[in-house]
């Protein structure tokens, strides 16, 4: 209250005042107790929204003038579609799990986190396997049909390969048999009715961890690979006039090597002196419908993110589940002298002859141990850790095979039936 003169029986009246104050002061202290509320004196200007119950309907980060149709970040929220139920029963490995796996680098060391990179990765490598003219994906149960492939991991897979089949039987030339997946592309020829047999496969899987929130942003949500998935990726055999897929591309490491992305065979071995070697380099998508383990075309359920005007690739609104991607590459020694290679594929079936290495594509049946996919999903790429070697980001390696080699030999070998 300021200071100013009152006039006259000034003192009367605020006498008055005070009392008439005490008293519904008083009142007020009455019936606040009476609800058990504690009482604040009403600021003093008018009723500004500023809301006395503390628990504010939106949450205060920007708000935006719409009911938000998005949720908010989390991975797939409760009470929303579960993408996994449509994954096959697991079938766990016929072996005792613990005799594949080591400490990791003989210590049990942790691997170092994958920052600045904003993924999780988990790499392998892998030897050639066999070389078959089957296609469990595209011709299953159809034997001999399909053009050479150039097989990895599952050393049983063939045409009449499921997902139990490769659970339960063969070996793999990717480190362990915990992982039987196959993985196949087109055999590299040398125009002489042999096949160039490569040195060694990388296989590098990653993803975004599940609690980053742009998983809610590129898509749904951030999931594992359903057990039973399987696809196809790169050049299309079945709709040559689709854009190829995958990024694929050669490139040449190594001694006097000029590395690059070389869309085919001839450009890459112009830059690739016979003492480097020769890679095959394909991406695998990473975007799924959360429906199917396989489509027709076997292509459809799978898809790739783009960019589409924000800071981050997207996947698309049917295929809202981001699944671990990997990247493969095959590297090849060329020997003493520079031949001219091609695909198996590039022949195609009415004798034409495609561009060297234009059809380069290739096929994934996973067939992984459920509680070691797990382990590396789990710690390498949900933690963000940079792992290597089969290093599975808790202390545990994948036992690397006997008769690992980082050299193909024989390098050349004849074709099947040739």
């Amino acid at each position: 209250m300021n200071k100013t003169k009152f006039k006259i029986g000034s003192s009367k009246r605020a006498a008055a005042m005070m009392i008439a104050l005490a008293v519904v002061s008083g009142t007020m202290v009455v019936e606040a107790r009476k609800r058990r509320v504690v009482f604040a004196p009403p600021p003093a200007p008018a009723p500004a929204p500023d809301p006395r119950p503390e628990p504010v309907p939106a949450p205060a980060p920007a708000p935006a003038p719409a009911p938000a149709p998005a949720p908010a970040p989390a991975p797939a929220p409760s009470g929303s579609y579960d993408p996994m139920t449509v994954q096959l029963p697991d079938v766990p490995s016929n072996f005792d799990v613990n005799s594949e796996l080591v400490k990791a680098w003989g210590t049990g060391a942790i691997p170092a986190s994958a920052l600045p990179d904003v993924v999780g990765a988990f790499r392998f490598i892998c030897n050639a396997s066999h070389l078959s003219y089957d296609d469990p994906i595209v011709y299953p149960g159809q034997p001999g049909k399909s053009h050479l492939h150039q097989y990895f991991g599952n050393t049983s897979a063939d045409a009449n390969s499921t997902y139990t089949s490769l659970r339960t039987t063969g070996s793999s030339t990717c480190n362990s048999p915990l992982n039987r997946s196959a993985y196949w592309m087109p055999a590299m020829m040398n125009g002489k009715g042999q096949v160039i047999k490569p040195d060694y496969v990388s296989v590098y899987y990653k993803r975004r961890p599940k609690t980053d929130p742009l998983c809610a942003k590129i898509g749904t949500a951030c999931v594992d690979l359903p057990r039973g998935l399987r696809f196809v990726f790169g050049y299309n055999m079945l709709n040559t006039t689709a854009k190829p897929t995958g990024g694929g591309y050669f490139n040449c490491d190594g001694p006097g090597a000029i590395p690059g992305h070389y869309k085919d065979l001839p450009t890459a071995q112009a830059n690739c002196p016979v003492t480097a070697r020769v890679g095959a380099v394909i991406s695998a998508p990473e975007c799924w419908d959360g429906k199917n383990l396989d489509s027709a075309d076997h292509r459809s359920h799978v898809a790739y993110s783009a960019y589409i005007g924000q800071a981050y690739a997207q996947c698309p609104t049917t295929h809202p589940y981001v699944i671990p991607t990997f990247t493969m590459g095959v590297w090849y020694s060329q020997g003493t002298a520079v031949e001219p290679w091609h695909l198996s594929s590039d022949v195609m079936a009415n004798g034409t002859m495609m561009p060297a290495g234009t059809t380069f594509h290739a096929d994934w049946f996973g067939a992984w141990d459920s509680s070691v996919m797990n382990m590396w999903a789990s710690n390498c790429v949900n933690l963000l850790l940079n792992c290597s070697g089969g290093d599975l980001g808790n202390g545990k390696q994948l036992k690397m095979y006997s008769g690992f080699s980082w050299t193909a030999n024989p390098r050349v070998v004849t074709a099947p039936g040739a």
